[in-house]
């Protein structure tokens, strides 16, 4: 992997740690199928029941997903996302109201918390996403997007939004996917950049809840 040998107080603990950091820095990204329990064990220089509690702790937690047989695969990226999965489902709504809640007050504040480094981060990241339109690639489009969404919420600099929006991180990415449908009718954000570049809090916070008040809209009725 390589984990560090982990010390004989709190095995189980440190074993749960030093998993969730592989998931963490993506070193087994969401949907890898994680090592076997043995070569866990090996790696961590802990016994196999350790590695068992360790990875039954992350999977009641969301993060894993043990398939009897198989293996054990990675779900979520943290606890707050996996709980998301379990709580939101395929329902779109849900996730787009809650990133709605979470986008508009981070546009808000990244209209006048934003830095000059964030502002060169924005206009790359969407020219980014603008490439990719023009090109057609859908998959690559949705997670440029994505990325762009998450940039806008680091240029808030409000640790705790950024931590509640990062557990979003595989529900934001899924519903960008399902609601992109027809790329040309995909949001196209330069206003909303503009918005922050130009400190206005009031347009930012307008421009963010409208693209997704109109993806809401666009859902059928429960």
């Amino acid at each position: 992997m390589p984990l560090a040998s982990t010390r004989r107080t709190g095995l189980v603990d440190q074993a749960i740690e030093q998993l969730r950091s592989s998931v963490a820095t993506g070193e087994w990204p969401v949907n890898a199928k994680i090592p076997t329990e043995p070569e866990l064990a090996q790696s961590l220089g802990v016994g196999r029941n350790t590695v068992r509690e360790a990875v039954r702790a992350l999977a009641h937690s969301g993060i894993f997903e043990v398939r009897q047989g198989d293996g054990t695969y990675v779900r979520a990226t943290s606890e707050v996302s996996g709980a998301l999965h379990r709580l939101c489902g395929s329902e779109l709504r849900d996730v787009l109201q809650v990133r709605r809640c979470l986008e508009v007050e981070a546009a808000r504040l990244a209209a006048t918390a934003r830095s000059a480094e964030d502002l060169v981060t924005l206009w790359q990241l969407w020219e980014r996403t603008e490439q990719l339109r023009g090109d057609r690639r859908d998959e690559e489009f949705a997670r440029a997007d994505a990325d762009l969404h998450f940039a806008i919420v680091r240029s808030a600099h409000n640790a705790v939004l950024t931590e509640l929006y990062r557990g979003l991180t595989e529900v934001v990415l899924a519903s960008v996917v399902t609601s992109t449908g027809n790329l040309d009718d995909s949001p196209q954000h330069r206003e909303l950049i503009q918005a922050i570049a130009d400190g206005d809090q009031a347009l930012a916070s307008r421009e963010a809840g409208g693209f997704l008040d109109e993806l809401l809209d666009r859902l059928p009725e429960r």
